[in-house]
């Protein structure tokens, strides 16, 4: 399957856009939740609290969107696709769960900073495994259209997804079905906090 659309490239780093390429966005967003452990890891008190919310609701929405969208495309198109998937579907499911039992968790317990200092490691190792196992896939299918439909689609699924960690709930079916019943329970939730600002 090829595509014969040239690519809307970024001036400045000579890329293609992340509005027009998955793969740019993907990786784009991969370089933030680098940035928000940083944030986490460097801050104290409310502001470690306030980061790592935003590292909560960005880990939660962009693992839906690559599970309702990305994975499902690159299960069905790209060479050994069903084991690329299922691996990282593992590793998401794995990830996911150490998210949620950090998410319930004040920031100012001492067993905060070692589960978080787990879970980068495990986030990160997945994040290289999507890079260089199912993210070159997909761009050697050079199918510049179908990169562009789906980097609309992980926007759409982003704006509609939970902002909480959900394990258990890793393939696109489930995350159609469930997820917007947990994407309101979580928003409400979130809603909540910072009306109240409760912590927890």
């Amino acid at each position: 399957m090829t595509g014969t659309a040239t690519p809307d490239v970024d001036a400045g780093t000579g890329m293609p856009s992340p509005d027009q390429d998955v793969v740019a966005l993907l990786m784009a967003q991969h370089g933030e939740i680098r940035n928000l452990f940083d944030e986490v890891e460097q801050s104290e008190g409310d502001q470690r609290r306030d980061a790592f919310r935003g590292l909560v609701r960005m880990l939660a929405v962009h693992e839906t969107a690559e599970e309702e969208v990305v994975h499902p495309y690159a299960r069905r198109s790209v060479e050994g696709g069903a084991q690329i998937v299922d691996e990282r579907l593992e590793e998401e499911r794995k990830a996911k769960e150490l998210l949620a039992r950090l998410d319930g968790m004040d920031p100012a317990d001492e067993r905060f900073m070692p589960l978080l200092q787990e879970l980068r490691t495990a986030v990160t190792e997945h994040a290289r495994a999507e890079e260089r196992y199912e993210f070159a896939q997909l761009r050697r299918i050079h199918d510049q259209g179908a990169l562009a439909t789906m980097a609309q689609a992980v926007k759409a699924a982003e704006a509609t997804a939970p902002t909480h960690p959900h394990p258990g709930v890793e393939s696109g079916a489930e995350n159609v079905a469930l997820g917007p019943i947990a994407a309101i329970a979580d928003r409400a939730r979130d809603a909540i906090r910072k009306a109240t600002g409760k912590g927890r």
